[in-house]
């Protein structure tokens, strides 16, 4: 078994200036690399915020969205002051630019929306892996076209039929030269059928959606209702320049400016190189592609789509003074909260979650407020960042605008809202009404190795009344909710880390959170082997039910309380969440900690007729 804080501790050595194999064109030769040192802490927060292009797709129907390989400044300097620019690969739409993040697409619910996902990267005739800009492990169960690079687009939040939902094997080259098994179309389409929220898109394909993220493939989809047109234009919502979005992700980059990412083999296993990695977490702290921002506001309120964005790192964020009573979250990942929850405390934002929040710079003129981050990596039971560690800083908000326009709601507005603000965000809507289940089904969350000694984070299905054991991808789907039906899933989490569950399709509401004791000798090892040829495939586990306790459910607090996508299971705990499957076909669920859902911790399930 490999020392996985040991293992994770030497991962983290990687950005102090070390030679490195060049893991950049995938060549384990003498070739090495020196890493970019991140800037001291007087030359952060230099260059401001960009913000991506928006994109109205409410009238147009139908976008072509170009993936595109390109230079981008990302904030980053050499020793002698000169910019380093990157290769990054970017959305766009067709005749226009590619950018990183891509576009903000803006739809609006109940108006369809069809986008063609169009692979223009370069080296379409370039053997896979080589043609990819990163270094690829190919040990792992993974996307395999002989030439090209293979991509696919997940509307992560989408409530979207299984054959434009990105499914990781629906993948397809440059020019759709080669497609994978679950390919069925070039035009996705999106039915918007489901409340105002922050969504986001970003690549999917299997084995590699953690190298085409890390390169760029990524971009907001905000969709509107008539509830948000109410409260935007009355001020509740901040709009128009006053709403921000917030992509936070960290990078490694080589001296010359080019994004690194480690493959080094972890010690004491017999693994290739390149290599996956159990997780990943860099040294530079970008923000909608710019590393360290700022962003100019005037004092008044503004709201922020915040995502991460990030391969593995959790985020524990707070600001560097007193901001009781000015910052507060009006929204989950897929909709509006019943009522402002004020953010007193830092707030934890998980890999692919997002939080929508309303923020007062009100009487701050002069203000420099700086976003810190504090979680340990990995969360929530790793080191702590040392104080000296530039991951602490993620962004400032300089309050140095003069103000303009109707900064707040009037008095008008605030009465004409039941119990004004803050008061109801749902006045179309109504309160949040709760799920009522037909069904429980339990699953697993574990930590195994692969066939060469490598930590293997797995899920887990209930296939005999009493156990719970793991499953690889291609084995046999074991969750198979019936058609309109509602059903109450409970999250075994055995690891010692925090998972971010993702569902795809569905939308879904927490229910709580309740302590996990297992007895020793519960867990019993399982061995995988390949459904094609046989072999062994690594390690599973199977957990025995009836030696396992579970205490109390807590009820999520008030800021888990709206439709979600994604959710913080716990070690040690059993995390419960009710959905409704109202789709038929085939869809995922998975960790969205991206190293680990591409090396299996990831599982189809089935909305059956």
């Amino acid at each position: 078994m490999i020392n996985r804080r040991g293992f994770l501790r030497a991962g983290a050595a990687v950005g102090t200036g070390f030679l490195l194999p060049d893991v950049l064109r995938q060549q384990a030769h003498a070739d090495t690399y020196l890493l970019l040192p991140p800037p001291p802490p007087g030359q952060r927060f230099v260059n401001l915020l960009p913000l991506p292009r928006r994109v109205d797709a409410t009238r147009v129907g139908q976008l072509h969205v170009q993936m595109e390989e390109l230079q981008q400044w990302l904030g980053l300097t050499s020793p002698s002051g000169s910019k380093l620019m990157t290769t990054v690969w970017g959305y766009g739409l067709r005749g226009q630019k590619a950018s990183y993040p891509g576009s903000t697409l803006e739809a609006f619910k109940n108006v369809p929306l069809a986008v063609e996902w169009r692979n223009t990267l370069p080296r379409p005739l370039l053997p896979f892996p080589r043609a990819h800009l990163l270094p690829v492990d190919t040990s792992i169960h993974l996307a395999s076209p002989g030439f090209g690079v293979p991509t696919v687009t997940h509307l992560h939040g989408g409530h979207t039929e299984p054959e434009s939902d990105g499914l990781p094997e629906a993948w397809f080259t440059q020019r759709y030269l080669e497609r994978g098994p679950d390919w069925r179309k070039q035009l996705y389409r999106y039915d918007n059928t489901q409340e105002a929220g922050t969504l986001w898109y970003h690549d999917h394909t299997l084995g590699i959606t953690r190298l085409n993220v890390y390169a760029g493939l990524a971009g907001f989809y905000l969709l509107r209702d008539e509830n948000e047109q109410l409260l935007m234009p009355l001020n509740v919502l901040p709009s128009g320049p006053y709403e921000i979005v917030l992509a936070i992700q960290d990078r490694m980059f080589t001296d010359q400016g080019q994004l690194f990412y480690p493959a080094t083999p972890p010690p004491d296993t017999t693994a290739p190189f390149p290599s996956v990695l159990p997780e990943f977490f860099g040294d530079f702290i970008l923000v909608n592609g710019m590393a360290w921002p700022r962003l100019e506001v005037e004092p008044r309120q503004y709201r922020l789509r915040m995502l991460n964005g990030s391969d593995s790192r959790f985020y524990r964020l707070f600001f560097n003074q007193d901001m009781r009573g000015r910052v507060f979250q009006v929204g989950t990942e897929l909709g509006l909260l019943d009522h402002p929850v004020p953010l007193d405390e830092p707030f934890i934002l998980a890999p692919g979650e997002r939080r929508d929040l309303v923020i007062d710079f009100k009487g701050l003129e002069g203000a420099r407020l700086t976003l810190h981050n504090d979680a340990p990596v990995p969360f929530p039971a790793g080191d702590p960042l040392a104080p000296e560690d530039p991951t602490r800083d993620i962004m400032r908000f300089d309050v140095s605008l003069p103000l303009r326009g109707r900064p707040w709601p009037s008095a008008e507005v605030r009465k004409a809202l039941p119990g004004g603000i803050p008061g109801t965000l749902r006045p179309k809507h109504g309160p949040l009404q709760p799920l009522t289940a037909t069904r429980e089904r339990k699953v697993l969350l574990f930590e195994g190795t692969d066939r060469f000694g490598r930590i293997r984070p797995l899920l887990g299905g209930q296939v005999q009344p009493q156990r719970l054991e793991t499953f690889l991808w291609d084995e046999p789907i074991t969750e198979n909710p019936v058609l309109g039906t509602v059903e109450v899933w409970e999250i075994y989490n055995v690891t010692a880390d925090a998972h971010p569950i993702h569902l795809h399709m569905v939308h879904f509401q927490v229910l709580g959170r309740a302590p996990l004791t297992v007895a020793e000798g519960a867990v019993t090892p399982k061995e995988h082997f390949d459904p094609h040829t046989g072999e062994s495939e690594g390690t599973g586990g199977i957990l025995d039910l009836t030696q396992v306790s579970v205490g109390g459910v807590q009820p999520p607090p008030p800021d888990e309380q709206g439709w979600k996508d994604t959710v913080q299971a716990f070690p040690g705990e059993v995390t419960r969440i009710v959905a409704r499957f109202d789709r038929p076909g085939r869809y995922a669920w998975h960790c969205h900690i991206l190293s680990h859902e591409d090396h299996e911790m990831m599982r189809p399930y089935q909305v059956v007729s």
